[in-house]
């Protein structure tokens, strides 16, 4: 069905170029593919759910660009908006008509977003949003929980398994103490983690951030219980709840996660495929608490690029397209890859469980169920390298690291998931070997 790998020799003579002027050779840490120990590769074309890259090698892509290609790569329908956005300019600093049009087809599916702002990453929008939450609550602790990610802001860089209800302390160098002082660490999927530190300091408690399904040390749903628990101890705390969607939005659901487990936080996160593949970023929530935004309220926040013609309008065809019918679909795709790479484990008799939410799916090499960053730490990362390899070497491209979710779009067809699951029983078939 698709080539594999063949050779890599124009990928590794970029990434020789690249690491004499890129830090590392690379422009985001992941794509070093270190932690599978394989050499970077360097794409070329992107199709469907296909890539080529630049010495030919041709994949199935479960990466998505990280999720926002919920369509597939180079839609057509997609590209053909892109590009009459590009015919009228690139950026006018100034607004446009697009970013109201992808203001009110967010709003329409997310009803507990009344207004909206716009940025250039999911990063922006969660210190953008931290700030915000400090000024409508008047209080400045933020409890976060370990092994989520909310981008790379000074504030979420906290060491991950620190502790339950304990302060975080700097998870890299030059982030000082003092920048995540204010910063608490619970467990995921711990409801009493998050009511102790409530207990101990809950009125200086601006906020919760959570990731709905944690997407960032694997694919981990939220346990019954857990989200409206924290909507319920956030009420009754009067401290914001944050749904960092980044991710999950218009990805679990039509929706989002929110909608996919009826809880509703105060402001959500998103990115990713609200830009079709363009870099976005958005927050958004009550109209009460973005009323406080600059330029009728006193929380200042700006960028040059922010809601420019050409991401609203790519984000917007990929809205359009994906109506509860094409959900419906890719649920039943995504639902048929989860129980064909169950039963390879199962036949094989290897140490592994697949975990999923709609089209995210993430197999971790652990006998229990992971439910918590301490359990994805413990899960055998050594063997998901070796799978990685040996699915890259048939020509199926997964995310190079164990903490990061596959995604699928509706460009992968029936065939391409037997393709998928015959390669994974092949690799899985060997490991037993070994």
């Amino acid at each position: 069905m698709v080539s594999g790998v063949r050779n890599r020799r124009k990928s590794a003579e970029l990434h020789q170029r690249a690491a004499a002027v890129i830090p590392g050779g690379v422009n985001s840490p992941v794509r070093a593919f270190k932690a599978v120990g394989e050499p970077p590769l360097f794409i070329r074309h992107a199709s469907g759910c296909r890539l080529w890259d630049v010495d030919g090698n041709e994949f199935v892509d479960y990466i998505g660009s990280w999720g926002p290609m919920i369509v597939g790569h180079s839609h057509p329908e997609v590209l053909l908006a892109v590009k009459s956005a590009v015919d009228e300019g690139t950026s006018y600093g100034i607004s446009c008509a697009p970013e109201v049009e992808l203001a009110e087809e967010v709003i329409r599916r997310i009803p507990s977003i009344e207004m909206i702002r716009f940025v250039n990453s999911g990063t922006e929008a969660a210190m953008s949003a931290v700030r915000l939450a400090r000024a409508f609550t008047g209080r400045t602790k933020v409890v976060k929980f370990a092994g989520c990610y909310h981008g790379h802001a000074d504030c979420f860089l906290v060491a991950a398994g620190s502790g339950a209800a304990t302060l975080g302390e700097p998870d890299s160098a030059g982030v000082t103490p003092g920048s995540v002082r204010d910063t608490l660490t619970a467990r995921f999927n711990d409801l009493d983690s998050v009511a102790q530190l409530f207990a101990r300091t809950g009125e200086d408690i601006a906020a919760v951030i959570v990731e709905p399904v944690a997407g960032n040390m694997g694919v981990i749903p939220p346990e019954a219980g857990f989200l409206s628990g924290l909507r319920e101890l956030c009420s009754r705390h009067r401290a914001l709840l944050i749904f960092d969607e980044v991710m999950t939005g218009f990805r679990v659901a039509y929706g989002g996660a929110q909608a996919l487990f009826g809880v509703t936080p105060d402001i959500t996160l998103l990115g990713k495929i609200i830009g079709g593949g363009l870099p976005v970023g958005a927050f958004g929530g009550r109209s009460d608490i973005m009323a406080m935004l600059t330029p009728i309220g006193s929380v200042y926040q700006a960028g040059t690029l922010s809601g420019n013609p050409v991401a609203m309008t790519a984000g917007l065809a990929t809205l359009r397209l994906m109506t509860e019918v094409e959900y419906q679909g890719l649920e039943e795709k995504s639902q048929r890859l989860e129980e064909g790479l169950t039963e390879a484990i199962e036949r094989v008799g290897v140490t592994a469980r697949v975990q999923r939410v709609g089209s995210m799916v993430t197999l971790f090499f652990s006998r229990d169920r992971v439910r918590n960053f301490d359990d994805a730490r413990h899960s055998d990362h050594g063997r998901y390298a070796y799978f990685f390899r040996g699915m890259l070497a048939r020509g199926v491209l997964l995310p190079p690291s164990g903490y990061e979710a596959c995604f699928l779009s509706t460009a992968h067809d029936a065939d391409t998931v037997r393709f998928t699951i015959e390669a994974a029983r092949v690799v899985l078939g060997e490991m037993t070997e070994r």
